[in-house]
């Protein structure tokens, strides 16, 4: 069996924990996804998520959301601390993923119109952006995305009709515009043309201001791009479960890996 890594994250006086992933674990039924996790997601900083295919990156991310609380079989052990909570325990998703948005592969634009679209969660969240402040609310949030001049003459179109670069970013602009203060974003590129990708990965530089970001990608580029840190995990074997290998600052990851296994995969030697 290899080896589990121990957390190696810069400590904490670099920046504050905005979330804390202690010793996690993740089941479905009998098979074990994910393997004694621990991890510091650092506060107002992009931190992506890298490795092949099955060694859990996504799982650990929706986890994080609560996507798995209507998976049969689906169960977990140990703690993510959350704004001095264990998300484990929550009871209200609703406020939780008002605090922790998730922007997944492709683009889960409404099929209502554009403004409608931006809109939704501010009207679900009355109490927080009164009717009258809504508009205003939308158009900061389409401005911030970069989207505000390709669609202000445009707001009660379809946001279906959009292209597939600009649902996703309608869609970014559609979580953050309830202020969350995590975004988790799960390949959010991996559907997009370049030009598109780099339009995202500005408005993700942008969003680093006052939003923590999770990136699962496996674009190793696009991680040294955008990351302030870098996460590698690997499927063991044996088990067939998902560990964290190494974690640190991006610069270093890619450039001074600790552990043969990150090397080897940042190489190409495997993945």
């Amino acid at each position: 069996m290899q080896p589990r890594t121990a957390d190696q994250s810069p400590p904490s006086t670099v920046c504050p924990t905005a979330i804390d992933v202690r010793n996690f674990s993740f089941f479905y039924d009998a098979f074990q996804a994910l393997d004694g996790i621990n991890m510091n997601i650092r506060e107002r900083r992009i931190t992506a998520l890298i490795g092949a295919s099955g060694s859990g990156k996504s799982t650990l991310l929706r986890a994080i959301n609560r996507m798995y609380d209507n998976t049969p079989g689906a169960r977990s052990e140990g703690e993510i601390v959350f704004d001095g909570e264990n998300i484990l325990q929550a009871t209200n998703l609703v406020s939780l993923r008002k605090r922790i948005g998730m922007i997944f592969q492709r683009s889960t634009a409404f099929p209502m119109s554009i403004f409608d679209n931006i809109a939704y969660g501010l009207r679900l969240a009355s109490q927080r952006c009164p009717e009258n402040q809504i508009k205003t609310r939308v158009e900061q949030v389409l401005t911030d995305a970069g989207l505000w001049d390709e669609v202000k003459d445009k707001l009660d179109k379809s946001g279906l009709s959009l292209s597939g670069g600009q649902q996703q970013r309608m869609c970014i602009a559609r979580a953050v515009a309830v202020d969350p203060s995590v975004l988790l974003m799960d390949e959010p590129c991996a559907a997009l043309d370049p030009i598109s990708t780099n339009k995202v990965e500005q408005l993700m530089r942008a969003l680093r201001e006052r939003i923590t970001i999770v990136i699962v990608t496996h674009n190793m580029q696009q991680a040294s791009r955008v990351a302030d840190f870098t996460g590698f995990m690997d499927m063991n074997v044996e088990t067939g479960a998902g560990q964290l290998v190494e974690v640190g600052e991006t610069d270093q990851i890619f450039g001074h890996p600790r552990d043969q296994r990150t090397a080897a995969y940042i190489s190409g030697k495997f993945g």
